[in-house]
C-alpha cells in the first residue's frame, strides 16, 4: 500500500526534503514528489482530516483508486477453490459474479487480473493446478516413531506413511514397520478406505516398493502395485526422479505431518504399532478440520464439496495382495511358485508366463489371459496338475488307478479280475502293473472280452498269469477247448500258489497237453506256439 500520509506527514511537518523522505520511506524521490504535488493541487496540508484514511485519501489523490473503489471487490479466494471443480472456468465465474452485481461488476479482463495477482500471492504449493479429484499424492515421512517392544525391551522404529490429496489438501497418515512391498500395499488400501472413494491418479515416490524402473519418461511400477491400481480402477503416475516440485502437495503434508502430529507424540511412549495407529488417527481428525489461512473452509469441508463428488466409489471388494514372478512352461507342463509346481496347457511348454501368487491360490497369465488357476499349496516339491492342461494321452494313462482297473476286470469276468490283482501284488510298485493291464484291455478288444476271461481261467490254472502266457493261449486258441482244462476255481488256484515260482504237478500237465494240441494245430494260420513258451 502506498505511504502517502507518512509522506505528506515528513514534508508538511517536519519539513524534510524530497531525497531524505524518499530514504526514509524506501521510495523513488519521484515518487515522493508525486503525492506532494497531488496533495498540493487538492489543497492539503498537515494534519490531514480525521475522516480521510489511507483508502479514501488514495481515492482522493487517484482516480484508478476512485474507480476501484466504485466496483464489488470479489471473493477470489471462493473463486479460487470453484476453479478446481471440473468444467468451471474464469469466464463462467465471471459471468456469476456479473449477475450478482450488475453495474458494480470488474470487467472480465480486470477481473482476470485481479485474481492472477491474488493467486501469485498464494503459498508456492498452491501453483499447480489440481482438478478436484484426480490426483492423490503418496511418500513417507523423513521421521520415524519409536515403538517399545513390551517383552524385550527393544525400540523398533516405524516408518509414517503420507498421503494426500492434490485438489483439498485432505491428508492420511499410519504407521507401518516397513516400506516393504507387503506394508506400501497395505498403506495404499487402507488410503483408499479412508478416502471412502478411488482418485484418478496415484502419484508416488519412486520407491522401490511402488516402482521397479524410475524412468523420467517411461517410469514402471511393480506388477504387484500395477494389480491393486487395476482392482481399484486407478493410474499410477510416479513423480520424476529428483523432482521434489512433481509432489509438492505431499511434501508439504509430510511437513505438516511431522509438525501438527509426530511432534505433538514426541514425549509419548507407544508399546504397540496399533496403539501408535490410534494415536495418530485422533490427531489427523484436528489436522485435517483445521482451518486454512488463505482459503476458505479447511481440509475436510474442501474434500468434501469438491474432490469426493469427483471421485469414484470404492470396488465392492478389497484388493487381496498377490505377488507377482516370471516363470517358464518346463517340459512337463508346470510351472514352479514358491517351490511347488502347477500345471498350464500344455501348449505352453517353453513360454514364460506372469504367476499371480496370493495366500489361497495362483494364477499364471499368458499375454494377458489367464490360463491356469490352482488353490496354493504348502508343500515343497510336490505337482499340482489338472487333467484338462495335459496331453490327450497323458490324459487317459492318468486315469487309469488300481480300482478302476479292477473294476475293469472284474466287468470281464472273475478270472481277469484275479489276473489284474495280480499284476499289482507281483510288482514292487503298483504303478509297474499299470501297462501290463492296459495291455490286457487291449486283448479284449482284440479277441472279444468272453475269450480273454477263458484266456485268463486257463493262465491261472497253470500257475502263470502273465500277459505273455495269456497271448499265447488266445493265439494257440487253447482258450478254445475247456475239455482239455478242468475247471478249477479261481480262488482256490491262486490261494495255494503264493509264489509265481511254486508250478505244482499241474503244470507239467497242462505244459505236455499244450504241446500236443500246438503240434496238431500247425497248418492253422493262427498257431505261433509250435515250440511250447517256458513258463514262469
Amino acid at each position: 500500500m502506498r505511504k502517502i500520509k507518512e509522506v505528506l506527514r515528513l514534508k508538511f511537518e517536519a519539513q524534510l526534503s524530497h531525497e531524505r523522505i524518499a530514504a526514509a520511506t524506501g521510495l523513488s524521490k519521484g515518487a515522493v514528489t508525486n503525492y506532494v504535488q497531488r496533495a498540493v493541487q487538492k489543497a492539503l496540508g498537515w494534519p490531514l482530516p480525521p475522516e480521510l484514511d489511507e483508502s479514501r485519501l488514495e481515492a482522493l489523490l487517484f482516480r484508478q483508486a476512485a474507480l476501484r473503489e466504485h466496483y464489488v471487490l470479489p471473493d477470489y479466494g471462493v473463486i479460487h477453490q470453484e476453479l478446481k471443480r471440473k468444467g468451471v472456468t474464469l469466464q463462467l465465474l465471471w459471468e456469476e459474479y456479473r449477475d450478482a452485481n450488475a453495474e458494480r461488476a470488474y470487467r472480465y479482463s480486470q477481473f482476470c487480473v485481479h485474481y492472477h495477482e491474488y493467486r501469485d500471492r498464494l503459498a508456492r504449493s498452491m501453483r499447480q493446478v489440481h482438478r478436484a479429484g484426480e490426483k492423490v499424492f503418496i511418500d513417507y515421512s523423513g521421521y520415524t516413531m519409536p515403538v517399545i517392544d513390551q517383552r524385550t525391551g527393544e525400540i523398533r522404529h516405524a516408518e509414517i506413511f503420507v498421503a494426500t490429496m492434490g485438489a483439498s489438501k485432505y491428508t492420511f497418515a499410519e504407521a507401518t514397520w516397513t516400506q516393504s512391498l507387503t506394508d506400501w500395499i497395505g498403506s495404499n488400501i487402507r488410503m483408499l478406505e479412508f478416502l471412502g472413494a478411488v482418485p484418478t491418479l496415484w502419484i508416488p515416490d519412486n520407491l522401490k516398493s511402488a516402482i521397479k524402473d524410475a524412468c523420467r519418461y517411461e517410469p514402471q511400477a511393480t506388477s504387484t502395485y500395477e494389480d491393486c491400481a487395476r482392482h481399484y480402477g486407478g493410474a499410477i503416475l510416479p513423480a520424476r526422479p529428483y523432482k521434489p516440485k512433481d509432489k509438492s502437495s505431499v511434501e508439504m503434508s509430510v511437513l505438516v505431518v511431522q509438525r501438527w502430529i509426530l511432534a505433538r507424540l514426541r514425549n509419548r511412549q507407544f508399546f504397540s504399532l496399533p496403539e501408535l495407529n490410534a494415536a495418530i488417527a485422533t490427531l489427523l481428525v484436528d489436522l485435517n478440520h483445521r482451518r486454512f489461512k488463505k482459503l476458505p473452509g479447511c481440509r475436510a469441508e474442501a474434500f468434501a464439496t469438491i474432490d469426493r463428488p469427483a471421485m469414484k466409489p470404492l470396488p465392492a471388494t478389497r484388493y487381496q495382495y498377490a505377488e507377482w514372478v516370471k516363470a517358464k512352461v518346463n517340459v512337463d507342463y508346470h510351472v514352479e511358485a514358491d517351490r511347488h509346481y502347477y500345471s498350464v496347457p500344455h501348449s505352453l511348454v517353453g513360454e514364460h508366463v506372469m504367476v499371480r501368487m496370493t495366500d489361497t491360490s495362483i494364477e499364471c497369465f499368458f499375454k494377458g489371459s489367464r490360463v491356469a488357476a490352482h488353490v496354493r499349496s504348502n508343500l515343497k516339491g510336490r505337482h499340482t496338475t489338472l487333467p484338462e492342461h495335459m496331453p490327450s494321452a497323458h490324459r487317459k494313462h492318468m486315469k487309469w488307478t488300481p480300482g478302476r482297473l479292477l473294476n475293469w476286470g472284474q466287468n470281464i469276468g472273475p478270472g481277469t479280475r484275479a489276473v489284474v490283482q495280480w499284476q499289482f501284488d507281483n510288482r514292487p510298485h503298483p504303478e509297474q502293473g499299470y501297462r501290463a493291464c492296459l495291455g490286457l484291455l487291449n486283448l479284449g478288444k482284440t479277441y472279444g472280452e468272453e475269450r480273454l476271461e477263458a484266456a485268463c481261467r486257463r493262465a491261472l490254472a497253470m500257475g502263470a498269469p502273465s500277459r505273455r502266457h495269456i497271448i499265447a493261449i488266445l493265439k494257440a486258441k487253447l482258450d478254445q477247448h475247456p475239455d482239455l482244462f478242468p475247471a478249477a476255481d479261481t480262488a482256490a488256484a491262486t490261494a495255494t500258489r503264493t509264489h509265481g515260482n511254486v508250478r505244482g504237478a499241474d503244470y507239467f500237465r497242462d505244459a505236455t497237453t499244450m504241446t500236443e494240441i500246438t503240434t496238431t494245430d500247425e497248418g492253422d494260420d493262427d498257431s505261433c506256439l509250435s515250440n511250447p513258451p517256458s513258463i514262469h
